[in-house]
C-alpha cells in the first residue's frame, strides 16, 4: 500500500511508525509538519493573525501548515490507499478536507483531548476515521478508541544497577505544580531521581527539577530511561488517555508512578508494577522500589505494541 503520515512529530514518537510500515513492505512517506518554521513578519501580522483567530476561527499558523503539507503532497504525485494524520487539530480545517483529494481514505489519530485542544471538534467531520486515546471523548463524539503504543520493546529484563529510581521529562504547563510536589516528596524519601522540564524560554536548575530549553531528542530520552529503575507519570488535567510514558514502562518492563487514576481499568494494570499516587499529597512508598516488575501476559503486552496499534489503527481501517 503506499501510505502517508501527516504528523507534529516533536518527539519523535511518529517516525516509528513510517518504519514500522516501511519494515512490512509499504510504500510510506512521512510528512512531519514540526519542521516547519512560521514566522511573523511584522508587528502588524499578529495583531491581524489575533483577530482572526477571535473572530473568524483562523489562524496563520495552521493555515501555514496545511499550505506546506498540501505542496508535499502534490509532490508526491501519486494518489496514497491511507493518509494518517497525527494532530490534524494543528492544521486548517480547509487544508484536512483537501486531504482526500490525495487519498482513498484519511485517518485521523488524536492523543489530546477535546477539553485542552478544543479544535479537534473542528476537523474530526474532515476524516474518514477517526480515533482517540480519550475513551470520553469517543464516546462524546462517537470516534474509535485506541492507546498510544510501545515503541521500545525489549526481551531483557533492565540492567542493573541504575543511575537514578525515578525519570521524567515533560514541557512546562500546569502540571508543574504537581511535578514539583512530587519531586519534593522524592527528595524528602532520598529517592534518586532525574527530572527535565521543557521550557523555551528559561534555562534554570532547582535542588529536584532540571528547567531545559531544547528538545532532547527521543534517542537521548531513552537513555535517560535505560539508567532509570521506575518511571515517572503525569497526566494534565481533564485527561485519562495514557501518555507514552506509561507504554515506555511497559515496553521495557519498568515499573510505573502515575497520576492517572483510571489506569486501573487497562487489563495490564498490576499493583506490583505500577502505583498510583494522589497529585494533591503524593506519597511514594520506598517499598515500591523493592519487589521485582511482574512481567505482563503475552496476549496482553502485543495488543499494546507499535504492532498492535497499526492492526487496530490501519489494517481494521481497510478490511
Amino acid at each position: 500500500m503506499r501510505i502517508t503520515i501527516i504528523s507534529l512529530d516533536n518527539w519523535g514518537f511518529n517516525n516509528h511508525i513510517a518504519l514500522s510500515l516501511k519494515g512490512r513492505g509499504h510504500d510510506v512517506h512521512h510528512i512531519n509538519f514540526n519542521k516547519y518554521e512560521y514566522q511573523y513578519h511584522s508587528v502588524l501580522l499578529r495583531i491581524y493573525n489575533f483577530f482572526l483567530k477571535t473572530f473568524f476561527k483562523k489562524n496563520l499558523k495552521t493555515m501555514y501548515f496545511g499550505k506546506k503539507i498540501l505542496e508535499n503532497l502534490k509532490e508526491i504525485n501519486e494518489i496514497q490507499d491511507i493518509i494518517l494524520v497525527i494532530k490534524g487539530d494543528f492544521i486548517d480545517p480547509k487544508s484536512v478536507s483537501e486531504f482526500k483529494k490525495y487519498g482513498k481514505k484519511t485517518i485521523a489519530y488524536f492523543n489530546d483531548n477535546v477539553h485542552r485542544c478544543p479544535k479537534i471538534i473542528r476537523v474530526i467531520p474532515n476524516f474518514d476515521e477517526v480515533y482517540s486515546f480519550e475513551k470520553q471523548d469517543c464516546e462524546k463524539y462517537n470516534l474509535k478508541f485506541a492507546t498510544n503504543w510501545i515503541y521500545n520493546a525489549s526481551c531483557n529484563k533492565p540492567e542493573k544497577p541504575f543511575e537514578y529510581q525515578v525519570f521524567n521529562i515533560i514541557s512546562i504547563d500546569k502540571r508543574l505544580p504537581i511535578l514539583s510536589r512530587i519531586a519534593e516528596n522524592l527528595k524528602s524519601k532520598n529517592i534518586s531521581h532525574k527530572i527535565f522540564v521543557y521550557d523555551k524560554k528559561y534555562k534554570r536548575k532547582t535542588s529536584t527539577i532540571e528547567f531545559i530549553t531544547n528538545h532532547i531528542p527521543l534517542s537521548e530520552i531513552n537513555e535517560y530511561i535505560n539508567r532509570s529503575q521506575v518511571l515517572l507519570d503525569v497526566n494534565r488535567k481533564s485527561q485519562s488517555g495514557l501518555t507514552f510514558r506509561v507504554f515506555e514502562s511497559i515496553g521495557l518492563q519498568k515499573k510505573l508512578i502515575t497520576t492517572n487514576s483510571d489506569i486501573v481499568n487497562y487489563d495490564f494494570y498490576n499493583p506490583n508494577n505500577i502505583l498510583v499516587i494522589d497529585e494533591k499529597n503524593p506519597d511514594i512508598p520506598i517499598s515500591f522500589f523493592e519487589k521485582e516488575y511482574e512481567k505482563i501476559p503475552d496476549e496482553i503486552f502485543k495488543k499494546y505494541t507499535l504492532e498492535g496499534w497499526i492492526d487496530n489503527v490501519i489494517y481494521n481501517t481497510i478490511r
